[in-house]
Parts: C-alpha cells; structure tokens; sequence
C-alpha cells in the first residue's frame, strides 16, 4: 500500500503513522526523517536545505521534492510506504504523482484523521514540559503530580493562540489537499477522536476495505 496521512496539527499523525506502518509492514516516511538524514549525511541535496535552514528560511519545494522522490526510490519504499508531513500542498501533491507515475505505481489512498479546532487545542494547549526531566506532561490524559510545580511549562507552540494560528496556515496551505485527493477518490477520513488502538483500528479497516 502506498498512503499519504494527512490532519491539523494535533490530530495524533506521528503516532498514528507509526502504528500503522508498523502494522502493515511498509516504512513510515517523513519529512523530518529525510532532512535530517540528508543533512547529517552531507548529500547534495541536504547541505543546499541546510543553507536555507542556517538563514532562517523555509527549504523550497523543489529541494523537499527531490528528498522524497530520492528516498522512495529506496528499496524498501518499492512496495509501499507510508508518508507523514508530504505532501503539504497541492503542488507537492502533483509532484509526488508524476514521481510515482515515472516508477510505474501510483498512490493508493490519503487517510485524513478529522479532529476539530476546538478538540486540537484542547489536546495541545493541556502540555506542560518539565524543566528539570523534558519530560511531557499533560494535564488531562497524563497528568504530572503537581500539576502548580515550579517546574513545568508551556511552549509557545502549546499556547492557544498559537496553536489558532497554526490551524489557520493548515486550513490555508494543506488543507486543499483534502479536496484534491477527494476529486482523485482516493480519500477516506478517519475519526481521529478515542483511543489510539481504537484510531488506528478504523484507520486499518477503512484501509482493508479499500484493498
């Protein structure tokens, strides 16, 4: 199988797509993986992102493009995959055809975990981080046992505000891609509200009833 998962921040993509990979034999593939394996490898490609990250600037497209397009040619990506965090666009998107296309294969399905705003922020908003341990707390699912310490904290990114923000550039930039991978049929939304086993359960039977 060859997946795309796509949600908002918040909808539990990384350990979801962990899970699921796992479960079906196929690597999980992210962008974060393959920026820090190019750039710690020294490839061409990575100490070109490495110039745009040292600057403070977002790695372009055609740079992330390649990154992918390189990794699934690996061996263990011929007979599916699974990717998190690409395609975050459109464009991307259309890219990520055209590589697949070129190989002989195409993409199977795009699984969206459907979470509401209010669901993610209350999901993201209740983490606090210890000081002293980094260790990740969260005031309803998985509280610390001072809950007042001194020592734990919000991050910016875990502030309401913040985390409105950053659904807002998902809703503009990446949400499109639902409609685009919609009019393809090969969309299937996913409830991402429960449990994780029940999460990846109706992830794994919606993707059985599409095999």
């Amino acid at each position: 199988m060859r997946l795309v998962l796509v949600g908002p921040p918040g909808a539990g993509k990384g350990t979801q797509a962990e899970i699921i990979a796992e479960r079906l034999g196929i690597p999980k593939i992210s962008t974060g993986d393959i920026f820090r394996a190019n750039v710690s490898g020294g490839t061409p490609l990575g100490l070109k992102a490495k110039e745009y990250m040292d600057a403070g600037n977002l790695v372009p497209d055609e740079v992330t493009n390649e990154m992918v397009a390189d990794r699934l040619a690996e061996d263990d990506a011929k007979a599916g995959f699974l990717l998190d965090g690409y395609p975050r666009n459109t464009e991307q998107a259309k890219v990520l055809d055209r590589v697949l296309e070129a190989a002989g294969a195409t993409l199977d399905l795009a699984l969206e975990l459907v979470a509401s705003d209010d669901e993610v922020v209350r999901r993201l908003s209740g983490r606090r981080v210890s000081k002293s341990t980094g260790k990740v707390y969260h005031l309803e699912f998985d509280p610390p046992a001072d809950p007042d310490s001194d020592d734990l904290y919000q991050r910016t990114d875990d502030q309401p505000e913040t985390i409105k923000n950053r659904l807002k550039v998902y809703a503009e930039q990446t949400a499109p891609l639902v409609g685009y991978y919609e009019e393809q049929g090969k969309l299937v939304r996913i409830d991402a509200i429960g449990e994780v086993a029940e999460i990846t359960e109706r992830a794994l039977n919606a993707i059985g009833a599409a095999e």
